[in-house]
């Protein structure tokens, strides 16, 4: 009996050690969101005549950026200017914009006001449907 007793108050304490570590875990750290920009001057990107600019800013030293420039080129037409910002070479715009995360596709209309975006890799397919779907919802500028 008396070791029933022992054994219930070792796990009492047990259970009461357990909850006292579990309060004092500290919250899951939050993640960090990246900025993209809300609007861009259209003059500081190549055809600002262009009705829809996609801007890929990209960084030399990362390989998915490099497979969405390849991804995002086919969309270049008379009414999509299509312009990589790589850092090394344009790092005023970088800077400028607030890009803090590379690749960053930016989906721009005439007035430089910015659509859609994407953070990270993008298929060719992402990329296709949201220009598809931004230049839908404004249909007087197709």
């Amino acid at each position: 009996m008396d070791r029933l007793i022992v054994a219930a108050v070792v796990v009492a304490l047990a259970v009461m050690v357990a909850v006292v570590l579990d309060r004092r875990r500290p919250d899951a750290p939050t993640q960090a969101r990246w900025a993209v920009p809300s609007q861009l001057d259209r003059a500081d990107f190549a055809r600002p005549e262009a009705p829809w600019l996609v801007a890929l800013f990209t960084s030399a030293t990362c390989d998915s950026c490099a497979q969405v420039v390849a991804k995002a080129g086919p969309l270049e037409s008379p009414d999509v200017a299509v312009q990589e910002v790589e850092f090394a070479a344009r790092a005023d715009l970088h800077r400028r914009y607030g890009i803090d995360a590379v690749p960053c596709i930016v989906v721009a209309d005439a007035e430089g006001v910015v659509r859609a975006s994407h953070i990270g890799p993008a298929t060719a397919t992402d990329l296709w449907a949201t220009l598809a779907e931004v230049r839908e919802s404004r249909p007087e500028s197709l």
